[in-house]
């Protein structure tokens, strides 16, 4: 194995702006209510699901529709204060942390199901929607929306992330399903990109600019997303292994052999303890494949007979079904609970995470590689994995009161990465760059796509205002 490269510096330095009283006074004025200077809210504001401790921003506006954010930002703009949208707080990589002072928008009030177009397979949603609220909305009319990060997370936040998630081998990311997009400007000016036509020929493609600018760009206030029909059929299925290898091996079959599935993801033996006793199941302890079966009940039935095949060749045993809606959801809930049961199964530690994607073929040299350096650390971590798409995640728990633990698992989260990279992957499969990954953006894309990129954010947002200190550094 290679000499492991030096890991970069965690976080920029951090270079709070002065928020003058004036603008605290004209935020109170407008929004009355709606403002807050407290503490204990802006201390809310000012966390997430990421290790990094940043100082709370300087005040909240809890925002209730599109003019309110328009309001907001140009009061902000006149003052060059910052400002971070925020939707439930479930980011990983720190993108809503105030590293340069500022104020927080909290979008979680603008939550209306603005226009469900059963006809056309399309809803539009404020941004505080969040992805379990929009399936409830439309499951009368027979359809879904698929994209399932885990967390249920915001429309809006899952727009400016790009999520995806465990339906992304079959439905893909936010990428593919956002059609149009409202959005406030860093001037305050409140512009709409794309329609809800399926296709459009029709200038720059201002709607995949915003979708994964993580904020920078200007603040989302409407959504349409494409639904897709409830599958006649679904079946679950659970398959353990006794090594990794044969789990990866396998999924890399299904993939190449172009079976549709709609889920495939991986487990390992460490992280199926910690959700057995977080969730109270009695999952095999091994590597397990957890898959999910989508379509009409004789296509259905033919999937599940080639996997399991597939997975009996390469040792799979304890193949069992979950059919009926509720064992799915306790298997799905499970799942989706796996960083709590990690979270729990050390009292009192830090989750330091990462995910990346590699080409399909190339999820073995990845993965088990990773797992490896990980168990030589002495690091407790878990795994999870959307590996049907070649994405998987590490947490390394540490105690944040030992300074060498969390050097231990930067590292190996560097090395992961710089794996990944050399392999033809990603830094990030779909948690987003953030703070956390902001040194690995130039080796990916270069110096120049970096380059290109700020340029794009220095001529929409010339005063740096839209969440500064995210994605890369404003020289």
């Amino acid at each position: 194995m290679n000499a492991p490269t030096p890991a970069p510096q965690l976080l920029p330095e951090i270079k709070a702006r002065a928020v003058p009283p004036a603008l605290l006074d004209a935020l109170l004025a407008r929004f009355g209510t709606q403002f807050s200077t407290a503490l204990v809210v802006r201390e809310q504001h000012g966390r997430d699901e990421s290790a990094f401790s940043v100082p709370p921003p300087a005040a909240v506006v809890f925002v209730q529709n599109t003019q309110d954010v328009a309001d907001a930002v140009k009061l902000a703009a006149q003052f060059k204060v910052p400002v971070i949208p925020f939707g439930v707080g479930s980011s990983l990589e720190g993108h809503l942390l105030a590293v340069q002072g500022g104020i927080s928008l909290d979008v979680s009030r603008m939550n209306e199901v603005l226009r469900i177009d059963a006809n056309d397979l399309t809803v539009t949603v404020q941004p505080g929607v969040t992805r379990k609220q929009l399936n409830e909305a439309v499951k009368s009319t027979g359809l879904f929306f698929p994209i399932d990060p885990g967390a249920d997370a915001t429309l809006g936040g899952m727009s400016a992330t790009r999520a995806s998630g465990t339906n992304a081998v079959r439905y893909g990311t936010m990428r593919e399903n956002v059609l149009a997009l409202e959005v406030v400007t860093a001037q305050g000016e409140v512009i709409r990109t794309g329609t809800r036509a399926k296709k459009s020929s029709a200038g720059y493609d201002l709607t995949r600019l915003m979708v994964g600018s993580e904020g920078t760009l200007g603040v989302i206030t409407e959504v349409t997303v494409k639904l897709y029909p409830l599958p006649e059929a679904v079946m679950a299925a659970t398959c353990s292994f006794d090594s990794l290898a044969d789990a990866v091996n396998t999924t890399i079959q299904i993939i190449q052999l172009g079976i549709p599935i709609a889920r495939c993801e991986l487990l390992d033996a460490n992280t199926i303890r910690m959700v057995n006793a977080h969730s109270k199941l009695s999952l095999r302890e091994g590597a397990m494949l957890l898959m999910e079966f989508h379509g009409s009940p004789a296509s259905v039935q033919e999937q599940v007979e080639i996997v399991q095949e597939l997975a009996a060749d390469q040792g799979g045993q304890t193949f069992e079904w979950a059919a009926t809606p509720e064992e799915r959801t306790r298997l799905w809930t499970a799942r989706h609970n796996a960083y709590f049961a990690g979270i729990q199964s050390r009292p009192g530690c830090k989750a330091i995470t990462t995910d990346t994607c590699v080409p399909i073929s190339h999820l073995a040299d990845a993965l088990l590689d990773s797992v490896t350096e990980a168990e030589q650390s002495g690091l407790t971590y878990f795994l999870v994995g959307h590996v049907g798409d070649g994405n998987f995640h590490m947490g390394y728990l540490i105690d944040p009161d030992i300074p060498q633990e969390r050097d231990t698992a930067e590292q190996l989260n560097h090395q992961l990465v710089q794996r990944a990279l050399k392999l033809g992957g990603t830094c990030t499969g779909e948690h987003g760059v953030g703070l956390h990954k902001m040194g690995f953006l130039v080796e990916e894309t270069g110096s120049g796509a970096v380059a290109m990129m700020r340029s794009i954010k220095q001529a929409l947002d010339p005063d740096n205002i839209m969440n500064p200190g995210k994605i890369f550094t404003i020289i």
